[in-house]
């Protein structure tokens, strides 16, 4: 019955399922408010009417991390296992008819007065102790309670520890997908923006092929330095979500500890590190925008007007601007006319194109262009 008993316990409230209890897609169940919590904390944007969500979303399953897509009827349109439910009744009823079992006497013993069983709790020194010490000993000017009371109320906030924690995990496991997208659209951007600058070279000579491969290695910098960037707040989010699924593991082991002071000794550390882990503001988040990469747009007109005035040199500037146009007209015979000033002519105009040619990216730095984020 004991193993039947955990198969009947939601993963969020860490309770017996409550009816309704409704089945995901992965064939995982979850109470009917548990699925809603965690719907809305996971579209916090969505609208809603009478406390209900009236409109279609998704969430994942805390169980597999499958993601659940919703219609406009939100929870209220995944179907209902009616066999857990009367699984659960069934339970319920054995579970009243059948008699208690004696629980074994294994109280934990003082430390200090070696006759005497832990049982209060010190308030003042938040540990558990005998009555003993209480009386003649150490904890004598103490404030103390009874063992009972501490240990249900230290054990409910664990419970809602745990069950912000699940919540947790599941904002960060969107803010990682985010990520992983935003990963995808900086390769994507990339790729576009180095085929616009590929299709803009091939209407350049070869003198511009220098050009082209230093435009290239700005794009593929700009794009290295924003996907490492990505990368490393993926690999911290992950690192942050491991540490918070073995803090939830300690806490369900803890969860199930039967005797209360052995429960109280490993509360408050546990504690401890539910509020480090739930800190969630020194992780960086990446601004809206970062992943653009419209900078490496570019716009070849002046350089073709540039490469369309390439010309021979002329010593003769007096020439009459008639015989210039005939020239043009007919660029063989001009060639083979003065073909001891071509060599030289043909040079010094390619090494004027080099000097009149504008730079085709702004001189900025990388670090200049990247975008501060906010945490």
């Amino acid at each position: 019955m004991d193993s039947l008993e955990k198969q009947l316990i939601c993963p969020i409230c860490l309770e017996m399922f409550t009816k309704p209890v409704v089945i995901l897609p992965c064939q995982h169940n979850l109470c009917r408010k548990c699925a809603n919590d965690i719907f809305q904390s996971s579209n916090p944007y969505l609208p809603t009417r009478g406390g209900s969500v009236t409109s279609g979303g998704r969430f994942r399953c805390p169980s597999c991390r499958h993601e659940v897509v919703l219609d406009r009827h939100g929870v209220y349109g995944l179907q209902r296992n009616l066999l857990v439910e009367n699984i659960i009744d069934m339970y319920k009823q054995e579970y009243i008819s059948r008699p208690s079992p004696e629980r074994k006497d294994d109280q934990p013993m003082c430390e200090i007065h070696e006759d005497e069983k832990i049982n209060i709790y010190c308030l003042t020194c938040s540990v558990p102790t005998c009555s003993m010490c209480k009386v003649f000993g150490s904890h004598k000017d103490c404030e103390v309670a009874p063992l009972n009371s501490i240990y249900q109320t230290q054990k409910a906030e664990l419970t809602d520890g745990i069950s912000m924690m699940v919540g947790n995990n599941d904002r960060i496991q969107g803010i990682i997908s985010q990520l992983e997208e935003t990963c995808r659209t900086i390769e994507e951007n990339g790729r576009r923006q180095k085929s616009n600058v590929c299709e803009k070279f091939d209407h350049l000579y070869a003198i511009l092929e220098d050009r082209k491969r230093e435009m290239n290695l700005k794009v593929n910098a700009e794009q290295e330095e924003k996907l490492n960037y990505i990368r490393g707040l993926t690999r911290k989010y992950g690192d942050h979500l491991e540490t918070m699924t073995k803090i939830m593991e300690t806490g369900t082991q803890t969860l199930e500890e039967p005797e209360m002071a052995v429960f109280l000794q490993s509360s408050k550390p546990l504690f401890q590190k539910i509020a480090e882990a739930s800190n969630t503001s020194h992780l960086e988040r990446v601004e809206r925008g970062y992943e653009n990469m419209d900078l490496y747009s570019v716009s070849f007109k002046k350089e073709c007007m540039a490469l369309r005035n390439i010309d021979f040199a002329r010593d003769d500037d007096d020439d009459d601007d008639d015989e210039e146009e005939e020239d043009e007209d007919d660029v063989g015979i001009d060639v083979d006319g003065r073909a001891g000033q071509t060599a030289s002519g043909e040079a010094d105009s390619l090494g004027q194109l080099k000097e009149t040619l504008p730079p085709l990216l702004p001189s900025q730095t990388l670090s200049a262009r990247t975008p501060a984020t906010s945490s």
